[in-house]
């Protein structure tokens, strides 16, 4: 199902993501099968797959399981930049769920801060705000990290990510 729908030529790739996200909401698909498809797919097609869990968690952060947040946080580590702010973007829906195995995570996102995309900046900016939200104990260093990220960002847009996170602690 997942192969037939990715290779579809006639189907643009905005509406491949949205029809996955419906596929794992729905529970057509199980975010397993889509994770063990992305495994062994080129880059674009595993980034679309990403993009399609990061819709599907916006609506149920729960959809995501411990093996699925571990797969994404290794994503970040991805070469290709969608891959990374994609992956950022869900763990940032899904942070409150994993709360007890946010420091790979966290390591990756920082490393990710200092990415030259913008975008990738910007997600890891959503996600480590996510994270500093929870008030967990990881915010004594985070906190301190996130302000010199600020500090040297040169993106208001990504600064106000940070600041907004600051204010809600």
């Amino acid at each position: 199902m997942i192969n037939t729908l990715l290779s579809d030529k006639t189907i643009k790739s905005k509406e491949k993501t949205e029809k996955l996200s419906l596929f794992i909401t729905s529970g057509e698909i199980s975010v397993a099968q889509l994770i063990d498809y992305a495994s062994i797919s080129k880059d674009p097609i595993k980034a679309t797959c990403i993009e399609a869990l990061e819709f599907a968690t916006q609506k149920d952060a729960s959809l995501l399981g411990k093996s699925g947040f571990e797969f994404v946080v290794d994503q970040l580590a991805a070469k290709a930049p969608r891959i990374k702010w994609e992956s950022a973007k869900v763990i940032g829906n899904t942070a409150k769920q994993h709360s007890k195995s946010l420091d790979k995570a966290i390591v990756n996102l920082l490393i990710n801060s200092e990415h030259e995309g913008t975008v990738v900046r910007w997600a890891a900016a959503f996600a480590l705000g996510e994270i500093i939200k929870l008030k967990t104990a990881h915010n004594k260093e985070l906190v301190p990290a996130c302000e010199a990220i600020v500090a040297r960002e040169e993106k208001n847009s990504i600064k106000k990510i940070y600041l907004a996170a600051f204010k809600k602690i």
